[in-house]
């Protein structure tokens, strides 16, 4: 018996760029669209191409530079955002449209209260009927590969949705995602409702059906298995499971349970494990958010064992305690130590193990770097390498404001001081400023907010250490906002103050930014959950 695939559909770059603070700047997104075509994922979700101008960019970029997989961008079943979809796409050899539309009783109750979509229940389930066909027709002007899913399926009525699944198919979808969006179903109940749609419908064997599970109760993983057992052919999943609210299924935890358990499920991917680890790390490095050491498969403690038994045992044989090899994910043991005696080959040949790429224009600059933080610490790690890059590759295109130098003050008799001097490089003038605060951060903080002028709110300041000992890494998280969208900074050093401004101020640029924007990102803050709550129906 031949063995099935199932396409993998990485939705970080649109459903897990949503967590709150997840957010990453364009040549992040194409840099983790290029490492998704390396582990082979087959469908990339670049983004929300009518949420702004910056997710419209990055959809475009990745579209032109990332080769190998299907590129898709979202839209809700409305014109304008068909449109700009197409649009973003345009020129792409392998495209896809994603267009969705709530379906539940709950939603359409609550998105669609207005009498415009229908005075009752009946005349809105029909409304929406009518706008999800319509955004499938519009949608084959830009291309023939049209994903539609019904918001929240996992709670819809079951006739209703197998109505709406045929009129799409009918209309030309070709992939048909029935996604639990709040993480409700329980395994068996998502299972059932696949296989219920999938007997209710007429279509073609060049129909597929997908899932896309969160992960509320800690079940996404679980339901998507169910889901491809019951009948689906594609997993839409996102790197470490990042997402709104809990996360999404982890592409890596849905991978080896294929690979490990191949007999069981009788199913094959194109995706390679061995990139499963340098993947998530360059994910959990862009977008700040920490893999948790008992992490499934990428976590540093995936391969660990404490207890005596088990350490016997495995010093024995791995698989009395192992169901599966480090080296199998990308955790293999590296032999070569990077410090201040290192070479550029060493460097440079740890950085290409990882998946850390770069031009051999830019490697002069990365080496002086390397070379710097190596006088600083005495050993450097894969994670103190990630965010080297990372600091170095993501300077802001045009940044509004530069930092150029900065004094703290403290003691024990005094109040915390600092000095700033920012250029503002759009007026070219030099502004220099001082303030005190409740402790040296603080200070600094705002005595940046004196020299820079710009209103907005601290939301939150986090610190981690990304790398081990007493010289680790230091990544500073900044998060600003004022009545609306929020602006994420990041920066990470040796010293926490340095890494402390850099973030602010990468902050403030990208907050700077989006005002001398025309429109506004506040519909990726709000969210999915709220996409039709205004506006007429097309």
């Amino acid at each position: 018996m031949a063995w099935d695939s199932v396409i993998i559909f990485d939705t970080t770059l649109r459903d897990g760029e949503q967590a709150p603070g997840a957010a990453m700047t364009i040549p992040e997104k194409v840099e983790i669209a290029h490492q998704l075509s390396r582990l082979g994922v087959d469908v990339i979700e670049a983004g929300f191409p009518i949420s702004s101008p910056a997710q419209f960019e990055a959809v475009r970029r990745i579209v032109k530079e990332v080769h190998g997989p299907t590129i898709c961008a979202l839209a809700r079943a409305k014109n304008a955002d068909i449109d700009a979809a197409g649009k973003a796409l345009e020129g792409g050899a392998n495209t896809r449209i994603h267009t969705f539309i709530a379906t539940s009783d709950i939603h359409l109750n609550a998105k669609f209260a207005d009498a415009r979509y229908g005075v009752n229940l009946a005349g809105k389930r029909q409304t929406i009927k009518k706008m999800a066909v319509e955004a499938v027709e519009r949608a084959k002007r830009f291309t023939t590969n049209i994903e539609f899913s019904a918001e929240d399926a996992g709670r819809t009525d079951t006739d209703y949705l197998c109505e709406v699944v045929q009129a799409v198919i009918d209309a030309g979808a070709t992939t048909i995602n029935l996604p639990d969006t709040t993480g409700y179903c329980i395994s068996d109940e998502y299972a059932d409702l696949i296989r219920r749609v999938m007997s209710g419908c007429t279509f073609g064997k060049n129909i597929i059906f997908s899932t896309h599970c969160h992960d509320d109760l800690g079940l996404a993983v679980a339901n998507s298995l169910a889901g491809v057992q019951a009948g689906a052919r594609q997993v839409e999943c996102t790197i470490n499971g990042i997402g709104e609210r809990a996360g999404n299924a982890a592409l890596e935890e849905v991978i080896m349970a294929l690979v490990v358990r191949a007999p069981y499920f009788e199913l094959k991917t194109n995706v390679n494990p061995a990139l499963l680890t340098q993947s998530s790390k360059m994910v959990s490095t862009f977008s700040g958010f920490l893999v948790q050491h008992n992490k499934a498969i990428v976590g540093k403690n995936a391969f660990s064992h404490e207890a005596g038994i088990h350490q016997d045992g495995v010093l024995k044989a791995r698989e009395t305690y192992e169901i599966m090899r480090a080296e199998d994910v990308g955790q293999a043991v590296e032999s070569i130590r990077l410090g201040r005696h290192s070479g550029r080959h060493g460097l440079f040949s740890r950085m290409e193990q990882l998946g850390i790429h770069s031009t051999d224009a830019e490697k002069d600059l990365i080496y002086d770097e390397f070379v710097r933080l190596a006088d600083r610490k005495k050993e450097i790690n894969d994670s103190d390498l990630f965010n080297l890059v990372h600091d170095y590759k993501n300077v802001k295109t045009e940044p509004h404001y530069q930092l150029e130098s900065f004094q703290v003050s403290v003691g024990t008799d005094q109040e915390p001081e600092a000095k700033v001097t920012i250029r503002d490089l759009r007026r070219d003038e030099t502004i220099e400023k001082v303030a005190t605060g409740d402790g040296p951060i603080d200070a600094l903080f705002r005595a940046i907010d004196h020299a820079v002028n710009e209103g907005h709110d601290l939301v939150n300041y986090s610190i981690r250490s990304v790398s081990e000992g007493a010289d680790a890494f230091g990544e500073v998280t900044v998060l600003i906002g004022l009545n609306g969208p929020l602006f994420a900074g990041k920066a990470s050093s040796t010293d926490v103050i340095h890494a402390s401004a850099e973030a602010y101020m990468n902050a403030l640029n990208s907050l700077a930014s989006h005002r001398a924007e025309e429109e506004s990102i506040q519909f990726v803050a709000t969210g999915i959950m709220q996409a039709f709550g205004s506006g007429t129906p097309e």
